[in-house]
């Protein structure tokens, strides 16, 4: 389900990205804020735990961003 939702809106922010990509930065910067928080609040567990918790919000994380980016670097080469 957690996955099917991260896919959702790495899809969401790659159209955004395409159609309007000076007001894509707003909606990315929301999910990685999102993101960030659940991935500040997983690392706070002890020893390596912290690491393995917060790995997959760092990944989703990063998709979000490389999505949102590709949309906007696809309208520029359009």
């Amino acid at each position: 389900m957690v996955i099917g939702a991260i896919v959702g809106i790495c899809i969401l922010l790659a159209i955004v990205g395409f159609l309007v990509p000076r007001l894509s930065r707003g909606p990315q910067r929301g999910v990685d804020r999102a993101i960030g928080g659940g991935q500040r609040t997983a690392g706070r567990a002890p020893g390596p735990l912290g690491r393995l918790f917060s790995k997959p919000f760092g990944t989703s994380r990063r998709a979000a961003n490389r999505s949102a980016s590709a949309g906007r670097r696809a309208r520029g080469k359009v």
